[in-house]
């Protein structure tokens, strides 16, 4: 496909500013929709961009948009809405969304972005075109019937090696419109482990979506 046009930068989320990395279809093509990658503890925006996930999706014609999570990469000095380990108020990806102007996305959620994720996914109305969990932490925190009443297309993705992937496996099977990719001998962060597989099988749910 055409090229690819990348831009950093901040952006004011409830008052703080939240770093961002952004790759979308150049050559003046208007995006199908956008995809808001969040990450892990030990990760931020630039794991999708060395793995070349920003730009797979931006070639594929999608607008694709990282951020660096509160407390974490360039986005350290931001206090976050809960400690880690618990749920935050799913106002603030409703606020992210809003401030970066991405419209129903579809949010990629691996391990510590649960937190985040889960609130926003559940809330009233929730604007999410489609959700991309990646063996998130809080599942255990969301109960039967409410996973049940979740309207929104979803991939579950983990690596058949990581214990914490199959846990909330089971949390997560609850939604009605479920698919599920198992990254073999794949650890936690199972798309670098298994990139290749990982991509394909994002893109392949993401033509779905269309």
């Amino acid at each position: 496909m055409a090229n690819v046009e990348q831009q950093e930068g901040t952006v004011q989320v409830q008052g703080q500013g939240l770093f961002f990395r952004e790759a979308r279809p150049g050559s003046g093509q208007t995006a199908r929709f956008s995809v808001l990658l969040l990450h892990g503890i030990r990760f931020s925006s630039e794991t999708w961009q060395n793995l070349g996930t920003l730009h797979r999706l931006a070639q594929a014609g999608y607008r694709a948009v990282a951020i660096d999570l509160p407390g974490l990469g360039h986005s350290k000095e931001v206090p976050a809405p809960a400690p880690v380990g618990e749920l935050a108020p799913g106002s603030f990806l409703a606020a992210v969304v809003e401030a970066l102007q991405l419209g129903p996305p579809v949010v990629i959620s691996p391990s510590l972005s649960g937190m985040y994720s889960l609130p926003f996914l559940m809330a009233p109305g929730s604007q999410l075109r489609g959700y991309v969990p990646v063996a998130p932490i809080c599942t255990d925190k969301i109960n039967a019937a409410d996973y049940a009443g979740v309207k929104t297309p979803a991939l579950i993705v983990y690596g058949n090696q990581d214990p914490m992937g199959h846990t909330s496996f089971e949390h997560l099977k609850q939604m009605p419109n479920h698919q599920v990719l198992v990254l073999k001998e794949a650890g936690h962060p199972c798309y670098l482990d298994k990139p290749e597989e990982w991509h394909t099988g994002l893109l392949d749910f993401l033509q779905g979506l269309a």
